[in-house]
């Protein structure tokens, strides 16, 4: 309700609704106030049928909600000291299956990183030309949270004196 109307339209909502929208909003404020960790799921992205009109009903209520968060996290400044991280758990099967599906597919998968030091522009890793497997380094799991923790500001040697994310590096291509 203290949002000015032109804001609920930038994000696409009329308040909050409880929509990915509005939790995209509530995540602006939550990080003007220094929350340090925000998490924002989207339910309907794992799809095992009917995939054009899933892809089409989940990217008409994320395409403009999360370009509205990161604008306006860049526009307050909040950008630079803001890790945002798109992505899923999984990638997709490269080929469409009978059920007009994309399956779980461990070998390729993507994510958006922008904030916290993250060059914008950038593409990093490549698969084959079928989308099948990795033809440079695979980024792993591991190596994602390492460059998490490390844009956050816990180095090194901090996580060797917690015991966690031993062995990760840094995705240095993309700072």
């Amino acid at each position: 309700s203290r949002e000015p109307q032109h804001v609920l339209d930038m994000y696409g909502t009329q308040g909050s609704d409880g929509s990915y929208a509005a939790n995209c909003l509530l995540a602006r404020r939550l990080a003007e106030r220094g929350v340090r960790f925000i998490h924002l799921y989207h339910r309907g992205w794992d799809h095992h049928g009917d995939l054009t009109s899933y892809m089409k009903t989940c990217c008409g209520l994320t395409d403009k909600p999360t370009w509205a968060l990161l604008t306006d996290l860049k526009q307050r400044g909040l950008l630079e000291d803001t890790l945002v991280i798109w992505g899923g758990e999984f990638g997709r099967t490269p080929k469409i299956s009978k059920r007009a599906a994309r399956e779980h597919h461990q070998h390729c998968y993507f994510s958006i990183w922008a904030g916290a030091g993250v060059q914008p522009g950038r593409t990093i890793g490549e698969s084959d030309a079928r989308a099948e497997r990795p033809i440079t380094e695979p980024i792993s799991p591991l190596m994602a949270g390492t460059t998490i923790a490390e844009l956050c500001g816990v180095g090194a040697q901090q996580r060797a004196e917690m015991k966690v994310l031993d062995g990760g590096r840094v995705i240095n291509e993309l700072l």
